[in-house]
């Protein structure tokens, strides 16, 4: 048994008859060797790393839509906040980012210390390779060095950090946090000495802020489901005070709390309301009832005294005078998506994250412009313009963006009805094509982003979309096991069926165009590579033909050209997706894992080496290289970031 278990994860190579056979999950799987390799293949020769390495230059998006009070502005002129598992320092006069990436998992929450240079970042449970689990903790670092200056709260966090923040009056020397355990665990820590000062349950219903009061070190205020709690330390204890509501309306959440100049503690809640509690007590002093239609989700006090607070549902950011009357408003759009993060920026500036992952820059009465731009739900759809710097990306969340990345901005957004799974550029780049997670597939027009033609093949999600080098033919894959082939005419106006490739037993997952337009290969769910001629969708079997083609590009991850991108004992879902760059030399991975792998190309090594880069959480759905090999962009699934890398 044993010894059959150790073969597994052996590659073996057939001389005879020109293939090498890897295993995925016992399964064999069958690569052939081009015949101008035959003669020199060996498994065991070494290869070198990539010349070329990657840096990160550039995070697309923000993480608005379940995260809170993530958005602050620093001296430097930078704002910080968080996307996936990187903390970014947005310069947003010289467009210029800077990224803090001692995270190994998705960022939760964020605090700045009263200097302005330190910072504490939460972070959730990770998952390593082998299938440990990372412990949850905060960081913090200096924000003008990058380094990490303490590593706190491993072994003591259950699931996640959620809330940090840093006291104000003892010169910012305590910090205290919430975990996601079942009993919301509040706990101060001596943060420079690491060291637990004290742990309290804080609420068996979500905790949304832990703030430490700006004029009584020994007090912190937190709040959450129906509740405002207000806890003195003493010593190494934390005794609670619930805020009283007496006659007033109950709220189903108290969403966040501020303080006005004078201590007193402001909060928005759910029902629109805004309260002022009177410094040092547990009770409302002062209403402003419906100050927005639905939730408060931030509240912001100004350096000058006066007010400002977010809305959800209205989407309104709304200006108070320092007797809480209402001097302004203005509304953000229903593209960027409510209020969630209210941040002061240079004088009669403000700064606005929404749950929509965007980041508004914003001056009363009416001035709004995005300066941040993401998806908001699961992420797969990648693919590069084939002459510009520019790239397309669609997601779960309808959205398809078209990219500039020099500028970092979408040049244009198009809601689509389906969610977007796949995307593909024609060879002319004057339309892409857009495959989504029901069958039906669109092609815009990529200068006007008008609907060109939309068409539906199954029910079943469209995995892939791919136009041939010629421009003549267009493959969808999809997850019903087929590939329906069309031929496009009018440089991808018209479209026509004319086949359908039938044979995979199970999705399709990959699919690669030879470079004379001839042929396809494609990669299934259960680890076939099936060949097939384009012109008919017919399958082709011999390999005397097939071993030597020249393939346009090379994403499929199983190929006897990417075939070393595989770790030992592997389970083939565990790399998503794989690129080589077009001049040949290099091949990027994206893993499972959070991470993006550079190897040499061709990789047909067993377990070659790589360069492995962090940045994304959960896993990495997509890889490609811009059209001249400058940059690499990748996308995460579930953190539904984009990265664009430097190769350099």
């Amino acid at each position: 048994m044993k010894k059959s278990s150790s073969k597994s994860k052996e590659c073996t190579l057939n001389a005879e008859d020109g293939h090498v056979r890897m295993f995925l999950r016992g399964r064999p799987v069958t690569m052939h060797i081009p015949d101008q390799r035959r003669e020199s293949y060996s498994l065991d020769q070494k290869v070198a790393l990539p010349d070329h390495k990657l840096k990160l230059q550039w995070v697309y998006g923000y993480r608005g839509r379940d995260c809170r009070s993530n958005l602050y502005l620093l001296p430097t002129g930078e704002i910080v906040y968080f996307n996936a598992s990187v903390v970014v320092l947005y310069n947003t006069e010289e467009q210029q980012q800077r990224h803090y990436l001692g995270h190994n998992d998705d960022v939760k929450c964020l605090s700045v210390h009263p200097d302005m240079v330190t910072i504490a970042t939460g972070q959730v449970a990770g998952n390593s390779k082998d299938g440990k689990l990372l412990a949850p903790h905060i960081r913090v670092w200096d924000s003008v060095s990058l380094n990490t200056l303490h590593v706190i709260g491993t072994g003591v966090f259950d699931r996640a950090v959620t809330c940090v923040s840093f006291s104000k009056s003892n010169g910012g020397a305590f910090l205290c946090a919430v975990d996601d355990a079942n009993d919301h665990i509040l706990s101060v820590w001596n943060w420079q000495k690491e060291k637990q000062l004290a742990d309290v349950k804080c609420s068996n219903d979500s905790v949304l802020a832990a703030v430490f009061h700006p004029m009584d070190t020994n007090l912190i205020v937190t709040c959450g489901k129906s509740h405002i709690n207000f806890w003195m330390l003493e010593g190494n204890t934390l005794t609670k005070r619930q805020g009283l509501f007496e006659k007033h309306e109950k709220p189903k959440y108290v969403l966040c709390v501020a303080f006005a100049e004078n201590g007193d503690a402001i909060t928005g809640d759910s029902s629109g309301n805004i309260y002022i509690w009177a410094k040092g007590g547990n009770r409302i002093s002062q209403v402003v009832s419906g100050a927005h239609e639905g939730g408060i989700f931030s509240v912001c006090v100004l350096k000058d005294g006066t007010m400002v607070s977010g809305g959800g549902k209205d989407r309104k950011v709304v200006l108070w005078d320092h007797n809480y009357r209402k001097q302004a408003e203005m509304e953000v759009s229903d593209l960027l998506g409510p209020v969630r993060a209210l941040a002061e920026g240079k004088p009669g500036e403000l700064f606005v994250g929404t749950t929509k992952n965007a980041i508004v820059r914003a001056a009363f009465p009416d001035t709004l412009t995005p300066i941040v731009q993401g998806h908001t739900d699961e992420l797969w759809g990648l693919d590069v313009h084939p002459s510009m710097e520019q790239f397309v990306t669609c997601s779960q969340d309808r959205q398809v963006h078209l990219w500039d990345s020099n500028t970092h901005q979408p040049l244009w957004t198009k809601t689509i009805e389906d969610p977007g799974r796949s995307a593909g550029f024609h060879p002319s780049g004057t339309v892409v094509a857009v495959g989504t997670m029901t069958g039906r597939w669109l092609v815009l027009d990529t200068d006007t982003r008008d609907l060109v033609s939309v068409h539906t093949d199954g029910n079943e999600i469209i995995s892939n979309v791919k136009y041939s080098p010629d421009g003549n033919f267009l493959a969808v894959a999809s997850h019903d096991n087929f590939v329906y082939i069309y031929a496009v005419t009018e440089n991808g106006r018209k479209y026509s069926r004319v086949g359908k490739c039938t044979g995979h037993s199970s999705f399709v997952t990959h699919l690669d165009w030879s470079t004379d337009s001839r042929y396809l290969v494609t990669n299934s769910g259960d680890y076939e590579i099936l060949f097939w001629e384009a012109s008919t969708g017919k399958h082709v079997t011999n390999m005397d033909t097939l071993r030597n083609l020249e393939w346009a590009t090379s994403t499929c991850t199983l190929s006897f050209n990417t075939f070393g991108i595989w770790p030992d004992g592997a389970d083939g879902t565990d790399i998503n997706a794989v690129c080589r760059s077009h001049d040949g030399s290099l091949l990027a991975s994206a893993d499972d894992f959070g991470k993006v792998h550079l190897f040499s190309f061709p990789c047909s090594q067993p377990r070659a080496p790589s360069h492995e880069y962090s940045g994304h959480s959960s896993h990495v759905t997509n890889a490609a290289f811009l059209h001249d090999d400058s940059h690499l962009i990748s996308t995460g699934g579930k953190d539904t970031s984009i990265l664009q890398w430097v190769v350099a």
